[in-house]
């Protein structure tokens, strides 16, 4: 079945295969003239950035590509982007891409007219007020993995390389004004990637389902996309040309990042520390950290997920949605420790402190301290459950 929509919620949605054609007519409506794509090396090598460029081109917009994005995108990173914005006069950003790049791109679009640094917008008390909101670009977000929900979100994730840990930089100008949902740009993604990105989609429902803030609207879109993840990662991950799959993949991850608002928590705060010291995938990490911080929060979300764990049709209780977790991850293979991605034990003292200091961390049904933190994560590490 294909699936073609528009919707507005939490901002303009366009879903459907081939929408990456509505690019040209978005730029118009926004008033914008000269878009800078930002996107990483790997994609602006893939035609469907060449024909969006010569789309551009033959539609007299003065569209210029950036497409120097890390996989944890950098301060650096967003400097770079922001001086070929300024230098090509662009008044605009089309962000294409996975988290890194969307979050690059916003974070481009955050600053295109500030006068003070990116680290002063950083999420921490009112910082968000000291942005220029006149100076702020347009955003149109296209995401080409089903994870972040970035497409969706009013922040960016980016590294500190000086201080080696990962801010969040945040003001609500920063959800993108238009997102188009083309599921036909996910479809080369990799087996491993597809599962790694789709786990990462879960785990933003699944923390904001278990966070303790009342919010009904956040939770109950949770329930709905874990539902959806559930029923389709698989098929998309054993056949990345099903178009069906991906599609309700990427309204899943959407969906995950639009219930986030009520909060994330261990998986995450944990997640993006050993992501800043280690390099390693954000997905995969919270993949194999989901089942352990589960098991850390049982005393308070055990009934919850309970409860959860009926309404996904399983049969059982708290214990019956972990043992769901960890088959989930067997059938697409992601491994069971953070040992088997290069994590060594010899890191658990200061991503402890790393942790407890995240953002994140804020919205964990349990207060964990630092050495909690060091436990779960020595747990993770050895795949001792």
């Amino acid at each position: 079945m294909t699936l073609s929509a528009s919707w507005n919620y939490p901002t303009s949605i366009s879903l459907g295969a081939g929408r990456i054609s509505d690019v040209v007519d978005e730029c118009r409506s926004l008033g914008v003239k000269r878009p800078l794509i930002v996107t990483d090396p790997g994609l602006c090598e893939l035609p469907f950035i060449g024909k969006l460029l010569a789309d551009c081109t033959n539609s007299d917009l003065g569209v210029g590509l950036f497409s120097q994005v890390h996989p944890n995108p950098t301060g650096e990173d967003i400097d770079a982007g922001l001086n070929m914005f300024k230098q090509g006069g662009h008044d605009g950003v089309i962000a294409i891409g996975g988290g890194s790049s969307l979050d690059a791109g916003k974070a481009v679009a955050l600053m295109a007219g500030q006068t003070r640094s990116l680290w002063d917008f950083e999420d921490v008390g009112d910082n968000w007020t000291r942005v220029d909101t006149s100076a702020v670009a347009p955003i149109i977000a296209l995401p080409t993995t089903a994870g972040t929900g970035s497409e969706v979100g009013r922040a960016s994730v980016i590294l500190d390389a000086e201080t080696h840990k990962k801010k969040i930089i945040f003001h609500p100008l920063m959800m993108p004004k238009k997102v188009i949902l083309d599921p036909e740009l996910t479809v080369g993604l990799p087996a491993g990637l597809t599962a790694a990105t789709g786990m990462d989609a879960l785990s933003h429902s699944l923390e904001a389902f278990c966070a303790p803030g009342f919010h009904p609207m956040a939770r109950g879109i949770a329930v709905e996309a874990i539902g959806m993840v559930k029923e389709w990662l698989p098929l998309a991950v054993r056949d990345g040309q099903n178009i069906e799959a991906r599609t309700h993949m990427l309204v899943a991850s959407m969906m995950g990042a639009t219930a986030f608002q009520r909060g994330l928590g261990a998986m995450h705060a944990i997640a993006h520390s050993l992501g800043a010291v280690f390099g390693a995938h954000h997905g995969m990490l919270n993949a194999i950290l989901m089942p352990y911080v589960l098991k850390a929060n049982k005393s308070v979300i055990g009934d919850d997920i309970g409860w959860l764990a009926q309404v996904i049709g399983l049969e059982g209780n708290f214990e019956a949605f972990l043992e769901w977790i960890l088959n989930f991850r067997k059938e697409l293979e992601i491994p069971h420790s953070l040992s088997s991605i290069g994590v060594t034990s010899d890191c658990v003292t200061h991503i402890g402190k790393m942790s407890v200091e995240d953002p994140s961390a804020g919205g964990n049904p349990i207060v964990f301290d630092k050495e909690a933190y060091s436990a779960i994560c020595m747990d993770a590490i050895k795949g001792s459950l």
